[in-house]
């Protein structure tokens, strides 16, 4: 038996099967654009008394779910990650919301006009949407959150989300002012937006956190409102009653919710363990709701009658830096590519049930016709090593190597990602005869030498913003921030483009499916498996929603 693949079953016994952002507890993986950010933990919180307190619950439909750590942040253009999306997504609301279906839905916007040319929407915020201070949500509340969610002094990871706003990707770059932003509060309850184009997807993007509101008043007489219960507002379904800082948090329904009369839950707790197998217990012995999945006990509880399965918008992968040898080859890129078997990485490594990736779009995501993305590019990426050695061979010859140079594949520090490196290490040796080095980072550095382009092969994740398919495409433009690789093509960058400005639909997908295709011609990365969800939850407890796009949603949530 070959080397891998003993090494492959060592992986079973210690690869940690919840590896999504979407796991309830928001546990191990990354979250929207900015992939991994949930294994960053915040030191921001107060030390002293609260540290050590946990939260009094007092009610008769309280949910027990694990945060993990400790949010990020929960000001919403700074908390751009799955640790903060499922606290933010039931404590605040935007004007639109994703119902059960996934599908945008009206919410603090009772309704809205288009204009004929697709460019200008027309929200009207409910007469009864409030605060939970009892201040009503105004337009001007979106005009405040969505100028700092754009103001390059708010630096958020979620920026690029609004360039699709007139005026937005100007002011952010810092090459237009924020007088040039079209939001418009035209009276108290009417905002008008002006697009850059057409951009039909436009009420998925507004129903992502990053665009929740922000009360206006409050924020401007304390700045910090965001980072204590006693002073946090919101306008969703819940609100934030306490707040112990790296311990726990406690959510009540929200009586000033304009909608809470469809709240079933009382109050939700969180807790903040960040250990598979002590969240397994504490749900074995009824503490805890929901619970990911210990690696131990995978055989015995994936058959389980409290396993919940769902959708997962996102893609595991591994990118090159195509500014440094060897990597500047294409096909040495290639070949470290195809001979990856990623049906052995999800059978034996994350055994997880997830679908080996053969391109970037994640499945579930369809076109004006009503086909599936995924289904209609096709397979872009083939198991081959027997091509990939001949493209290795190729490779060398182009840039004149006698052998390759040195290779340090880099992951951040976590068992998960660990285990599939070893793998990948050992697939080089056996199959391309390549000594390939492991490298591992915590994440902040991590994520820093990624950016900064110093890493020379490094994994990353990328979980959906918002569900569309120009959302995982974009990261690839030229000086995109999500970009990390070092590579641009000028034609590729002009179909994104094109596919922004385009408002015949049919059109829009053709230039998405011929943009992906050159992603993988030229192949700056590469998938190894696309994400799903999958958690135990107590029978007891209805109504939960998990969205493909990465955030959980309880305002239907009920226990028996």
């Amino acid at each position: 038996m070959k080397k891998w693949l003993v090494l492959l079953f060592a992986a079973m016994l210690v690869f940690m099967l919840a590896a999504c952002t979407t796991s309830d507890s928001g546990n191990d993986e990354e979250s929207g654009s900015d992939d991994d950010s949930t294994e960053e933990t915040d030191d921001s919180g107060e030390d002293g008394e609260d540290t050590d307190r946990e939260a009094e619950v007092d009610g008769d439909n309280v949910l027990y779910l694990n945060n993990a750590q400790e949010p990020t942040s929960f000001d919403p253009p700074v908390g751009f990650d799955a640790i903060s999306w499922n606290a933010l997504n039931n404590l605040l609301e935007g004007l639109t919301r994703l119902d059960d279906s996934h599908q945008p839905t009206e919410a603090i916007a009772e309704d809205w006009e288009v204009s004929d040319d697709g460019t200008e929407y027309t929200f009207n915020i409910r007469e009864d949407a409030n605060w939970s201070n009892g201040d009503p949500v105004t337009a001007e509340d979106f005009v405040y959150a969505w100028t700092r969610l754009l103001d390059p002094d708010t630096a958020s990871p979620a920026a690029f989300l609004g360039y699709f706003i007139e005026g937005g990707e100007a002011f952010n770059n810092g090459e237009g002012s924020e007088d040039d932003v079209m939001i418009e509060a035209t009276d108290e309850k009417t905002l008008t937006v002006t697009l850059e184009a057409p951009t039909g997807f436009f009420l998925n993007v507004v129903a992502n956190p990053a665009f929740f509101p922000v009360n206006h008043q409050v924020a401007e007489e304390n700045p910090d409102w965001h980072t204590e219960a006693d002073s946090f507002v919101s306008n969703g379904p819940f609100s934030l009653q306490e707040w112990n800082h790296e311990s726990d948090m406690l959510f009540e329904r929200n009586e000033e919710y304009w909608d809470a009369e469809n709240v079933a839950l009382d109050q939700v707790h969180w807790a903040m363990v960040n250990d598979t197998n002590t969240e397994y217990q504490m749900y074995d012995s009824g503490e805890l709701d929901t619970s990911g999945i210990p690696s131990d006990l995978a055989d015995e509880l994936l058959d389980s009658d409290d396993v919940v399965f769902a959708d997962q918008a996102g893609t595991y992968f591994y990118r090159f830096n195509v500014t440094m040898e060897p990597f500047q080859n294409e096909n040495i890129r290639k070949a470290f590519a195809m001979v990856m078997n990623q049906e052995d990485i999800v059978e034996y490594i994350t055994r997880n049930e997830e679908e080996p990736a053969k391109g970037f779009v994640a499945p579930g995501l369809e076109d004006a016709d009503g086909n599936e993305f995924r289904e209609t590019n096709g397979d872009l990426l083939e198991y081959n090593p027997e091509e990939a050695r001949e493209l290795l061979e190729q490779g060398m010859e182009e840039e004149g190597y006698d052998e390759l140079p040195e290779v340090v594949l880099s992951y951040n520090t976590s068992d998960e990602h660990r285990s599939i490196a070893e793998y990948m290490q050992e697939v080089y040796a056996e199959e391309l005869d390549v000594e390939v080095s492991l490298e591992n980072t915590e994440w902040s550095v991590f994520l820093e030498d990624q950016r900064n382009l110093e890493m020379q092969f490094s994994r990353s994740s990328f979980l959906a913003d918002y569900a569309d398919p120009v959302n995982f495409l974009e990261s690839f433009v030229t000086d995109s921030s999500m970009n990390r690789t070092g590579w641009s093509n000028d034609e590729y960058d002009q179909l994104i483009a094109d596919s922004k400005a385009e408002s015949d639909e049919a059109q829009r997908f053709e230039y998405l499916y011929e943009a992906e295709e050159i992603l993988f011609d030229e192949m700056p990365l590469f998938p190894l498996y696309f994400y799903n969800q999958i958690t135990l939850q107590n029978p007891d407890v209805t109504g939960v929603v998990r969205h493909p796009v990465g955030y959980l949603e309880l305002k239907w949530a009920e226990k028996q």
